[in-house]
């Protein structure tokens, strides 16, 4: 199968120019692309959301809890859709398991293309001036006026932070505040707005791209060829201003076999970078992380441990999201011990900034995986990220690591009610491992997810009420004790 995702720099079409002044006004007002915040009754859109593949029926969960509305799952993997109205456009920003969010401007289930590739982008071009565009830009512009508001409140300076892992600079991201509840949008824009200034304002140009993301085998078309054949004719359609980089809206076109999408960005950077500021060499996405913690189901007062906790992406994602749990991060590493107290520390200072309480319920400890400073049967769930052999520790040493925490993990849960969600891409090793653990464990779920292009699987375990210490597999002490199972293990999506 092939699989393409590019973006296409539209002015190589030399379709530029664009009307200014009253011209755009009136063009951008007819085609709902007007940058002023709208007004009227809310008007019902569907909303496109991208997730962690294999956690979909997890953030169709999320939708129904939160929003109220059902979820339909994509045929293709990783993607979810649900309606709302747009005086609810806010409510989506509070979702914890998705990457991305657009708003559909059209979809087809059964899309026939042409059988020559001229023909089909012939096709894609004429499409573009027969969309139903209002909607979607009204949603669009209503997301923005809302984002300019939040971004207001927490401020627009955001500090560089460096990894300690390659030295580069990354932009802090705060996903986690408080979101404020939509205002009047008209009123706001009359204050931004005042009546000199309406001359600068019609002579703004909207500047866009086209990012066309294409699976399937039968196309005769590449991405490339299909971004720049659409994005050239969206241009003309509106006299919009390609730009590649400072762009104001980015309109999607994802293909995947008959399925055609399109749609308009909502998010400008993937959501599953909130949380950390110092990362390690390979951070679990935070939306991966909330999906295996919604596998478990955390219960008030649950003692819940991370012992491989690299950047401590896991429990901190669960004590702002499932606060009524307790979580104990900890790693045999340095490193990650100290990003771990960052990152907790980073997010606690966020919020005594924004006048919120800073206390967490994680505490943080440095210890030997396979000897745990834990009383027996006294944690309620365990999830980690395990390593995976591939770029940290190794899948010969994986054979003797994955039996001996596997049991140690045993020993501290509580027979009969304790959990594990493991994270691990050998399979063949863990599948053996949880074999050898004389019915201590059972396994009850299996979710298979895309790390970093690795097949891996998040596996839900359950304990079981036998009583530890009664096997042989139960005392076996394997070579080592576990304490050099890496040099460095971080939760990572391509260990």
């Amino acid at each position: 199968m092939q699989h393409s995702n590019r973006r296409v720099n539209l002015k190589a079409t030399g379709l530029r120019g664009a009307y200014r002044g009253r011209a755009v006004r009136r063009q951008m007002s007819e085609q709902g692309g007007e940058c002023e915040p709208p007004g009227g009754p809310p008007i019902t859109v569907t909303i496109g959301a991208t997730v962690p593949t294999g956690f979909e029926h997890t953030a169709s969960e999320e939708v129904k809890e939160k929003i109220g509305v059902e979820a339909k799952i994509s045929k293709d993997r990783g993607r979810i859709y649900f309606s709302i109205t747009s005086d609810n456009l806010f409510q989506v920003h509070r979702l914890r398991s998705v990457d991305n969010l657009f708003v559909v401007i059209e979809e087809y289930d059964h899309y026939q293309f042409k059988e020559s590739k001229e023909e089909t982008l012939e096709e894609l071009k004429q499409l573009a001036s027969k969309l139903p565009w209002t909607n979607a830009l009204e949603v669009w512009k209503s997301n923005r006026s809302f984002k300019k508001k939040k971004s207001h409140r927490r401020g627009t300076n955001k500090p560089k932070v460096k990894t300690e892992s390659d030295g580069q600079e990354t932009s802090e991201v705060e996903e986690n505040e408080e979101l404020p509840e939509p205002e009047d949008q008209s009123s706001a824009d009359a204050e931004t707005s005042p009546p000199d200034l309406e001359e600068t304002a019609e002579a703004k140009v909207i500047k866009f791209r086209v990012t066309c993301s294409r699976a399937g085998d039968k196309h005769s078309f590449s991405s490339n060829e299909a971004a720049r054949d659409f994005g050239g004719a969206v241009q003309e359609h509106f006299q919009w201003k390609a730009d590649m980089t400072k762009f104001d809206i980015e309109v999607l076109l994802n293909i995947h076999n008959e399925e055609v999408v399109i749609g308009i960005a909502l998010t400008e950077e993937s959501l599953h970078r909130r949380n950390i500021s110092h990362f390690g060499p390979t951070t679990l996405r935070s939306t991966l992380c909330y999906g295996m913690l919604r596998l478990c189901k955390p219960q008030p007062s649950d003692i819940i441990l991370d012992p491989m906790c690299g950047t401590g992406a896991i429990p901190l994602e669960g004590a702002i999201e499932f606060n009524n749990a307790f979580y104990i991060a900890g790693d045999n590493n340095d490193m990650a011990v100290n990003r771990t107290v960052n990152n907790v520390f980073h997010f606690q200072k966020q919020r005594v900034d924004k006048g919120s309480a800073s206390g967490l319920p994680i505490d943080t400890v440095r210890w030997n995986l396979c000897n745990l400073p834990m009383k027996t049967s006294s944690v309620d769930i365990i999830i980690t990220d395990m390593p995976f052999g591939k770029r940290m520790g190794s899948r010969k040493k994986n054979w003797d690591l994955y039996p001996s925490c596997l049991r140690e993990m045993a020993r501290v849960v509580r027979p009969g009610s304790g959990k594990a969600v493991l994270l691990t891409q050998d399979k063949k090793c863990f599948t053996k491992a949880v074999s050898r653990m004389g019915g201590l464990w059972k396994k009850m779920h299996t979710v298979w997810v895309n790390i970093g292009g690795l097949h891996a699987g998040v596996y839900l375990l359950k304990r079981t009420a036998g009583e530890f210490g009664q096997t042989p597999e139960d005392i076996y002490v394997p070579k080592g004790n576990g304490a050099d199972h890496r040099e460095e293990k971080d939760n990572s999506e391509t260990s």
